[in-house]
């Protein structure tokens, strides 16, 4: 198994900036897609960024532009720098691991960590 543990949420003003952080560790296989999602109360999980090991991104339309996502694959850590944020996107972020080992999909899912953008 795969264990992430996220850090670097907290509160902002919107239009600020927060950085937060990934890091995974266990069974990491070296092919494999690190991904941010957020989830409000009531509300489906949606997908904010993904990133591959080979460093393919994919961005939520809302997002583009103003969010980046990156990683460390020597630290098995993965990133989503947060720009001119707004309130709306109050939410718990969760970071997702994925891989597909001999045919076998797995993934996991962090804690989640919680990001508020005051207007």
């Amino acid at each position: 198994q795969v264990q992430l543990v996220e850090s670097g949420g907290g509160l902002v003003q919107a239009g600020g900036s927060l950085r937060l952080s990934c890091a995974a560790s266990g069974s990491i296989f070296s092919i494999n897609a690190m991904a941010w999602y957020r989830q409000v109360p009531g509300k489906q999980r949606e997908l904010v960024a993904s990133i591959t090991s080979g460093g393919s991104t994919n961005y939520a339309v809302s997002v583009k532009g103003r969010f980046t996502i990156s990683r460390d694959n020597a630290k098995n850590t993965v990133y989503l720098q947060m720009n001119s944020l707004k309130a709306e996107e109050t939410a718990v972020y969760y970071c997702h691991y994925s891989d597909v080992r001999l045919g076998i999909p797995r993934s996991s899912w962090g804690q989640g960590t919680q990001v508020t953008v005051s207007s």
